[in-house]
């Protein structure tokens, strides 16, 4: 039935599979040389220097030729005598005395200028001088308001390279409806001035103008501010290099950004950033009914470096930096334009409101501020800490400025009339006592 049978092997070539081949190659470089070499130099000079005798010919008057000299003395005799005469007619150096001390610390007092119409019921609550140094401008005002102001107050001018200066009497006054509460001339135009009310309306006038001298002025709504204006300035638009806008800031926690036409007589908003409260520190607590509440600013300075960055300070004690570039929406807003959140760094806050910030000229990451706490600090925008805090135990402390001049020097004015300037490289400050405040307050 069945039986085992061997049967031939069948095989056949893969149709896909290829059949490998193997080659067996050497390479060998060619042979290395190496040499061996060993150098050295040794050099020695020796020099020797010696200066020339000087043989010039030096001669005694009475050596001289006294003929000669005599001829030259009479040439130039009338050329002297001439200039000499001129001089003495010349009032360059009238009132000038050198200084026998410069390092004294002392200071002395030039002008006292007061307009004696207010009769010391307004304060002084604002100074400012023109971009040519001649003119001072003050602005007059009231800080018990309980309500909406309805003070009369004005806007003075002094110039004081006049030959006779008249202190109780400015050479300009243009009268106001509400008190007065910063002032701010043009950085290139000397005779234009931006002013701030009580009641949140920005003026701008021109004293080159006989009459009329108001030529813009914001309007009332929602696109104003609803608070006092607490600083006012002109703000010089990034990029562009002579074209300067009015920048506000008020108690509001609005920063308004107007631009200047003269045509129409006002200012028209063309940018807007508010300081909301969700920026302060957790442990400080603010209450308010609205769910994001705005802070008032009181301070506000750019940076002398970085013309986008500004600081600001907030009636809360908070200090911030802050970018004009920035794109972060406030939320909702009844005005006309969308207001930006521009915080972009929260510092340690003081404790009490921020009076004053001021950026370094010098170091692009210092600024400084002052407070109701009587603390001035030194900040820097690399850390949140304040790198250094002074407490003159002088009361409030109101203005802060470093020195166009020196990188290390500052001055503060306090709260018992004084100005106390700081020098950190010494590690001491000078104090000089001005007028009080609370006693002449309508004299600068």
């Amino acid at each position: 039935m069945f039986a085992d049978e061997t049967v031939g092997v069948v095989d056949f070539k893969s149709a896909w599979r290829k059949e490998r081949d193997f080659h067996n190659s050497g390479t060998q470089t060619k042979p290395l040389k190496i040499d061996e070499a060993a150098v050295q130099a040794l050099h020695k000079c020796d020099v020797q220097i010696q200066t020339d005798n000087d043989e010039k010919d030096y001669r005694l008057v009475e050596e001289a030729d006294s003929e000669a000299l005599a001829a030259f003395l009479r040439n130039i005799e009338p050329v002297i005598s001439k200039v000499l005469s001129k001089n003495l007619q010349s009032t360059a150096f009238d009132g000038y005395s050198p200084a026998d001390d410069l390092d004294s610390g002392q200071c002395n007092v030039i002008y006292t200028l007061n307009y004696e119409e207010h009769g010391g019921h307004l304060a002084v609550s604002s100074l400012n001088w023109n971009c040519t140094g001649s003119v001072l401008a003050a602005s007059y005002a009231r800080y018990d308001h309980e309500d909406w102001c309805t003070h009369k107050s004005s806007v003075c001018t002094w110039n004081i390279n006049k030959t006779n200066v008249n202190g109780n009497k400015p050479d300009t006054v243009v009268d106001t409806s509400s008190c007065l509460m910063s002032l701010d001339f043009h950085p290139e135009q000397p005779a234009l001035l931006a002013g701030g009310t009580f009641n949140g309306d920005i003026l701008v006038w021109d004293f080159s103008r006989d009459t009329d001298m108001l030529i813009a002025s914001s309007s009332k709504g929602d696109d104003s501010h609803n608070e006092p204006i607490s600083k006012v300035m002109w703000y010089k638009v990034p990029g562009k290099k002579k074209l300067y806008h009015v920048l506000s800031v008020g108690l509001d926690g609005k920063m308004l950004v107007w631009k200047l036409d003269k045509d129409k007589n006002r200012l028209k908003l063309s940018k807007g950033y508010v300081l909301l409260a969700q920026h302060m520190p957790k442990s400080v607590k603010i209450k308010s009914s609205k769910r994001n509440p705005e802070m008032g600013v009181t301070s506000l300075d750019f940076s002398c470096v970085d013309e986008e960055t500004f600081y600001i300070g907030s009636e809360s004690g908070g200090m911030f930096r802050c970018s004009v570039n920035s794109q972060v929406s406030a939320g909702d807003s009844t005005s006309s334009i969308s207001l930006v959140d521009p915080v972009k760094l929260t510092f340690l806050p003081h404790c009490g409101p921020v009076y004053s910030v001021n950026s370094s000229p010098y170091h692009r990451n210092l600024f400084l501020s002052c407070s109701s706490d009587s603390t001035l600090r030194v900040h820097s925008i690399l850390q949140t800490q304040p790198v250094m805090v002074i407490e003159p135990a002088s009361g409030y402390l109101y203005t802060v400025r470093w020195s166009p001049t020196k990188p290390l020097v500052f001055a503060v004015t306090t709260q018992d009339g004084r100005a106390l300037i700081y020098d950190l490289k010494k590690s001491h400050w000078y104090s000089q006592s001005l007028h009080k405040m609370a006693v002449l307050s309508s004299t600068i």
